[in-house]
């Protein structure tokens, strides 16, 4: 698309009624989604469209279809780069306003436009809106002066496509009564040279004789020779102007491969970038689980060595290991189990007995440990328990535990010591609590003949 032409010659823009195509107002709103809004130079709303991504030649080919743009607007000052580019590549003014438009003056500048002309066409969302307060913001601005044009030419014998052509002149900066003037001209020559030609014809034909049918019939044969030359010359040239013309069709060809490869380039980086990231999330996640899977096989591995070292102790004989069991609860007691082994015959040792009651102390006795030791002083309900079922329980404090890694140990004749010394107390308290049974069942007979 080349620079804009410049010419001092205003009425460049006049063409053949075959060659006329509607003058527009375009507004322009560029980002990644593009909105688009084409008036004519009456007022009237012709089109509003917006794409995502669309590309230059896109927004370019849209805006040809539906005529010739003499103002690109935007709704932002200064314009934006994007709004240049397009005014250079359709030789455009460009028209911005003095000052950033708000939404809400932006809003009510369509709102108003579209009850004022009663169209259908309405923009379905910012983007839109926003090229078409742009057209319509620069249609006001002209408004007065093309007004004046249609009032001005309506005695005029003029075509619909010749006003529209003065009114394109006038946005071009001609006065409005020059412009008038030079496409009224550029009438009032062709009809005087056309007169002038017939004139000759008949003068010519008075003064007719002989000689000059002679004479005219050379100048016509040069004439039709010189004008067989020109043609042949004119043919050359349309020959070099097509050539010219396949050239470009073949660069635009060039231009759009070249685009497409770059939109493809573009989205097969965005896929590669996502792929990338995609495999990097999975990496980090594999690296913890890994490291998670790491930590767990290390405890295992030590919680494997200490129990490999409590059964060396057991087939020892030499002392005897004591488990650890952290809380006195449920899941403290389960994950004890799972962690240690723990099984009939074992000696456990609580680290706290807080939240301990019966209900717990029965999971313990279920298991058929051998002995309990509690490091503090234990809920009586959980005592009671342990009682019960002659599950001896041992204060921690009585008795010496050596700690080895995670567990304890306990000697033999130490723990034999101890157990025989709870079961020896245990025997005796009872005792004690059926004879008092006994006196309490004689003093309540004895009560019983002294009222009797």
């Amino acid at each position: 698309m080349g620079e804009i032409r410049k010419t001092e010659n205003y009425f460049s823009t006049f063409q053949t009624s075959d060659e006329r195509q509607k003058w527009i107002i375009v507004g322009f709103d560029p980002g990644l989604t593009v909105g688009i809004a084409i008036m004519d130079l009456s007022g009237d709303i012709i089109s509003i469209k917006s794409c995502k991504e669309m590309s230059k030649g896109e927004i370019i080919k849209h805006i040809i279809s539906h005529g010739k743009a003499i103002l690109i607007a935007t709704d932002v000052y200064p314009p934006p780069k994007m709004v240049k580019k397009l005014a250079s590549s359709l030789n455009s003014k460009i028209y911005s306003p003095s000052k950033l438009l708000s939404v809400s003056s932006k809003i009510e500048l369509v709102e108003s436009y579209i009850k004022e002309i009663k169209t259908s066409k309405y923009p379905e969302n910012a983007h839109e809106r926003d090229s078409l307060a742009a057209a319509i913001k620069t249609y006001k601005n002209y408004q007065n002066k093309l007004e004046q044009i249609e009032k001005r030419t309506e005695s005029l014998d003029l075509s619909a496509e010749e006003v529209d052509e003065i009114k394109a002149v006038v946005i071009r900066g001609r006065p409005i009564t020059s412009a008038i003037n030079d496409s009224l001209r550029l009438e009032e020559n062709s009809q005087d040279e056309l007169e002038s030609q017939i004139e000759e014809i008949e003068q010519n034909i008075e003064q007719v004789d002989k000689e000059k049918i002679e004479k005219t019939a050379r100048k016509l044969k040069q004439k039709i020779k010189s004008q067989k030359k020109q043609i042949k010359s004119l043919k050359n040239k349309n020959r070099l102007l097509k050539k010219e013309v396949n050239k470009q069709k073949a660069d635009i060809s060039k231009l759009k491969e070249k685009i497409d490869k770059l939109h493809y380039d573009y989205y097969r980086d965005i896929l590669r970038e996502k792929e990338i990231s995609s495999k990097l999330a999975l990496i980090e996640a594999l690296q913890e689980k890994y490291s998670h899977e790491k930590a767990l096989r290390e405890k295992l591995e030590e919680n494997l060595q200490s129990i490999k070292k409590i059964r060396v102790m057991e087939l020892s004989k030499k002392g005897i290991p004591v488990k650890i069991i952290d809380s006195f609860t449920r899941e403290g007691i389960r994950t004890a189990c799972e962690y240690w082994k723990i099984k009939k015959g074992d000696v456990v040792l609580l680290s706290s007995t807080e939240g301990g009651g019966s209900q717990t102390a029965s999971l313990i006795i279920e298991i058929g440990v051998k002995a309990v030791i509690a490091a503090d002083k234990m809920s009586h309900q959980a005592g009671e328990e342990f009682e019960k079922n002659m599950v001896p329980l041992l204060d921690l404090n009585g008795i010496k535990l050596q700690i080895i890694d995670e567990f304890a140990v306990i000697e033999e004749d130490v723990l034999k010591r101890e157990i025989e010394k709870w079961r020896k107390n245990v025997e005796a308290r009872r005792k004690k609590e059926e004879e008092n049974k006994l006196l309490n069942v004689i003093d309540e007979y004895r009560a019983q003949r002294r009222r009797g």
